[in-house]
């Protein structure tokens, strides 16, 4: 497993995970979503996902309750590990939520995992998520969801922790641009 490198991609709500995410899937990588484990135990136990994002809320603290805190991640390892085995060598991993998570990939991957935080100023991020179309949130709605994620589910842990940071306050190509430089950097 020494040649295989994965990049995991943190940050909060509304920072452009996605814009990083999109640029390396378009080059081919593949990418094991967190919040996919999360859609797919919901659908699997009758769970409609709501338009405000509650019920989805309430799930993934709910299961990582019930389940341990390090349930999802459990899911991504062994998603992941298939991956793997089926020859991948470059893997994306899409929302990295919680200092657990961080914690146990850096324990199951401790050569192969390089951290990467999107970051934006909250002003401009809180804007954003406001305009984004299907899932825009008010400033207080973005609010409560950035109190939960990080006292419930410890997001800010990983983002800090992060190797590599790109500041996505600019353009979509900026944060593009910052996203090659890392690639090159790690080798990846």
């Amino acid at each position: 497993m020494d040649n295989v490198k994965i990049i995991a991609i943190v940050g909060m709500s509304g920072s452009g995970k996605s814009v990083a995410v999109d640029y390396l899937t378009k080059k081919g990588y593949p990418k094991v979503y967190f919040g996919g484990m999360i859609y797919k135990e919901m659908e699997k136990r009758g769970i409609i996902r709501t338009e405000d994002g509650e019920s989805e809320k309430i799930f993934r603290e709910e299961i990582r309750e019930k389940e341990g805190k390090d349930w999802v991640v459990r899911q991504v390892i062994a998603e992941t590990k298939d991956l793997i085995a089926a020859g991948q060598k470059r893997i994306i991993l899409d929302g990295v939520y919680s200092w657990t998570e961080y914690k146990i990939l850096k324990h199951e991957f401790p050569k192969n995992l390089t951290f990467i935080a999107i970051v934006v100023d909250k002003k401009l991020r809180y804007d954003r998520v406001a305009k984004r179309p299907g899932r825009a949130f008010d400033s207080a709605a973005i609010r409560e969801r950035d109190r939960s994620e990080i006292e419930n589910l410890e997001k800010g842990g990983p983002i800090v922790a992060a190797d590599y940071y790109v500041l996505n306050n600019g353009t979509i190509a900026d944060a593009e641009n910052r996203v090659e430089e890392i690639l090159k950097e790690i080798e990846f």
